[in-house]
């Protein structure tokens, strides 16, 4: 089965990518909500606060693919990410492949087909490009136009809270909101949720949907801050007898999925 990338995150990837010159302001809801939580703008500091303190990181993720409320696919593997820009994606399961960004080029190898797709880094529309944010700046203004509670979404865990993040580049219009002015809970285009632990800002989950009903979810666990990493991890060396594919990487990732 063929899976679409979201369009908003399409365009989260491309934002990403500005000049921070060109980002303009971002608006946070700063309310807290009726549980006496502190404000989102705190919860965005310790956040950022937090992954910006290292240079390296390193998580064990888990990937979920859903389509009309469905789970389709789920994958599993570790992460790492280092300034500037650069992140390894190593799939462990179901089966064994790379996603690379080298800061210029990204990288998708799948090393039962002997093949390797790159494009430039900047026309990437891979899903997890935007999470790229956390080998930079960590700033979430690059990417949210607006931040608040998302108080129609609960979090999995009680001492976690779930942020919404109105991507940049997102329709202005009230549609697709509730009387609060916050995103709707299903069918809002260009917003992504962030589950994220209360008390130290550690990032647990990220959620984005499509209207046309598929979602993407990341979990994150046993993030590790400066691991010891040699630099060459973030570069692919080409492995003798693979070909290189330059195209897109979504469609070699629709190829690759069952």
């Amino acid at each position: 089965m063929c899976l679409r990338v979201p369009p908003q995150l399409k365009l989260c990837v491309l934002l990403f990518f500005l000049p921070w010159s060109l980002c303009g302001s971002q608006s946070v809801a700063d309310s807290p909500d009726t549980k006496g939580k502190p404000a989102a703008s705190t919860i965005q500091r310790r956040f950022e606060e937090k992954y910006r303190s290292a240079n390296r990181l390193e998580v064990t993720f888990l990937e979920r693919y859903s389509e009309s409320g469905r789970i389709i696919r789920t994958e599993a593997g570790k992460a790492y990410f280092e300034r500037p820009g650069k992140m390894r994606w190593e799939y462990q399961a179901p089966e064994k492949n790379v996603f690379l960004v080298d800061g210029k080029t990204a990288w998708f190898y799948v090393p039962a087909d002997h093949t390797v797709t790159r494009v430039p880094a900047k026309k990437s529309t891979d899903w997890r490009t935007p999470l790229a944010l956390l080998a930079g700046e960590v700033k979430l203004s690059r990417i949210c136009n607006k931040i608040g509670y998302a108080a129609q979404r609960a979090p999995e865990v009680s001492a976690d809270v779930v942020l919404y993040c109105e991507l940049r580049g997102a329709s202005k219009s009230s549609e697709g909101r509730d009387a609060d002015g916050q995103p709707a809970q299903s069918g809002s285009q260009g917003v992504a949720y962030l589950e994220v632990v209360e008390s130290s800002g550690e990032l647990v989950r990220v959620l984005v949907n499509d209207s046309g009903g598929v979602g993407i979810e990341f979990r994150f666990a046993n993030w590790q801050f400066n691991p010891q990493v040699d630099d060459s991890f973030f570069r692919f060396q080409v492995p003798r007898g693979v070909a290189i594919v330059n195209g897109d990487l979504g469609a070699a990732q629709k190829s690759a999925s069952p």
